[in-house]
């Protein structure tokens, strides 16, 4: 395979790239698990492993804005990938280059849940003004329910919850923060995908993270998850209901205009929350 390093132009680089971005460089790449926005390449040489993340589909993020939060949260010690370099690929495309900490995590239990819920509270936690580079905002809904306009009964119910739900957005937030972007190597984990970073509301990140670990892993686990945020950060049970109600529209609507992955038990798993959550309606999945 043509090494991809060495057509990059970069923008802005923390290290020397120059043992990878030679035209002889040895190098060997190989394809990761890619999400809805980008492919992603896991890029080894004799010394180091990196990722390249290349943004080649629709989504159009502004990677100079997540490589520069990304560089003053690694030097606040926060658990997150050193980014080495940001740049455009022959086509235009915005790309990223960060270390390479691990595999995705594929088995959960109370302890790892403990870790992962501290995690993004400390994320929470961390000062925006602190950092050396301002925070986007952006519009709530508008962000985080694209098309929105074309599904009047998400938008009616949204519309409500936002109305009885003081959304405030002064606080760092991941976006989207589940299992599939907390890597585990060698008993340490890193979180990635910072293309959701902006000022937001906590209670919306920590409810949008239940509502996955409830869909993709187990009621069980989803449970315990959200009583060791409501204990850390004296959250009501109430209180995260409306937000899980305003992920949980969030998921039905990417999952009408992406069509999100699914198991044999996914729908079943949403019409359950759909029926066990006092601010949502079953005939949604309709």
């Amino acid at each position: 395979m043509i090494n991809p390093i060495s057509h990059i132009h970069w923008k802005e680089i923390s290290v020397d790239l120059e043992s990878l971005s030679g035209k002889d460089a040895e190098i060997d790449i190989a394809p990761l698990n890619s999400g809805l926005e980008a492919e992603v390449y896991k890029i080894s040489t004799s010394e180091s492993d990196f990722v390249l993340k290349v943004w080649n589909r629709s989504s159009k993020p502004n990677i100079s804005i997540q490589f520069k939060l990304l560089q003053d949260m690694f030097k606040q010690g926060m658990a997150v990938s050193r980014p080495i370099g940001w740049g455009m690929d022959e086509l235009n495309n915005q790309v990223l280059l960060t270390s390479f900490d691990g595999m995705p995590i594929d088995k959960v239990n109370k302890s790892k849940l403990a870790v992962f819920a501290n995690m993004l509270t400390d994320i929470h936690k961390l000062q925006p003004e602190l950092l050396n580079t301002p925070v986007p905002k952006y519009d709530f809904a508008g962000y985080f329910f694209p098309g929105i306009d074309e599904h009047f009964d998400i938008k009616e119910q949204l519309s409500q919850l936002v109305t009885n739900t003081n959304i405030e957005q002064n606080q760092l937030i991941h976006g989207d923060y589940n299992l599939g972007n907390i890597l585990e190597s060698n008993g340490k984990y890193t979180i990635i995908d910072w293309t959701n970073v902006q000022l937001g509301d906590p209670k919306y990140d920590i409810a949008w993270s239940i509502i996955l670990m409830r869909i993709y892993v187990s009621e069980r686990y989803s449970s315990h998850y959200r009583s060791l945020f409501v204990t850390m950060n004296n959250y009501s049970k109430d209180e995260l209901e409306k937000y899980e109600a305003i992920a949980c529209l969030r998921w039905i609507l990417l999952n009408r205009t992406q069509n999100l992955p699914k198991g044999n038990n996914t729908i079943q798993t949403v019409k359950s929350i759909l029926r066990e959550n006092s601010y949502l309606t079953e005939k949604l999945l309709c």
